[in-house]
């Protein structure tokens, strides 16, 4: 069963975040995983962000750190985007909303699992509408660009057809060293797309460190 919980609206884009980090609804799931872990959501975000960074859910590493992207992933996607570690963890500048805050485990075979779905059912909405200065957002993986773009369409042909989502959103990849063999079969994701991403990405940097 959803939770709904009160909210005012003078004050909720204060309040929908420190909800989420106060999530327990996966609880008893999470508890009868492969290892049997508790909840901890992983919230980065803040209502005055300009660029949206939509993922699937924290890995194990990130689950104990409480930082997202606090890894190799991590790395990859901040020399796609062009941004130094600091800004990339600006959360007036990006914020960080996957499909899921918390780490969901791994299944018998040690896969990570599906971002479970009541998660993004929960929150997703508020939390987007917390967000009312995004420029850019930018839809990493099958989970999230199924929710946003709700097309049938697999990543793949996405990606091939990346200049139809227009210069405010960008579809990529999962950052996972796992795609390496793709992007070297695909060089113009580097040359093109991520050159875009880059360049668009400047404007909204440009505007909001320097706006002179």
């Amino acid at each position: 069963m959803e939770i709904v919980y009160p909210m005012r609206a003078s004050n909720y884009n204060g309040e929908v975040f420190s909800q989420i980090a106060q999530c327990r609804l996966c609880e008893t799931r999470f508890s009868q995983g492969v290892l049997a872990h508790e909840p901890r959501p992983v919230v980065w975000a803040a209502p005055e962000a300009k660029i949206l960074i939509a993922g699937q859910a924290p890995g194990l590493r990130v689950h104990h750190s409480g930082r997202p992207f606090d890894d190799r992933s991590g790395q990859r996607l901040r020399q796609w985007m062009g941004l130094s570690d600091a800004e990339f963890f600006d959360q007036n500048l990006c914020a960080i909303l996957p499909m899921a805050f918390c780490f969901p485990g791994y299944n018998a075979a040690g896969h990570d699992l599906a971002p479970p779905a009541i998660c993004a059912k929960t929150w997703r909405d508020r939390a987007l509408k917390a967000l009312p200065q995004i420029s850019l957002t930018l839809l990493i993986g099958s989970y999230a660009q199924a929710w946003h773009l709700r097309d049938g369409l697999r990543v793949s042909d996405r990606l091939r057809n990346w200049r139809a989502y227009g210069e405010n959103s960008f579809v990529l990849p999962h950052p996972s060293w796992r795609n390496t063999a793709w992007i070297k079969r695909n060089p113009w994701f580097e040359t093109e797309l991520i050159a875009a991403l880059q360049a668009r990405i400047g404007q909204i940097r440009k505007m909001a460190y320097d706006p002179a």
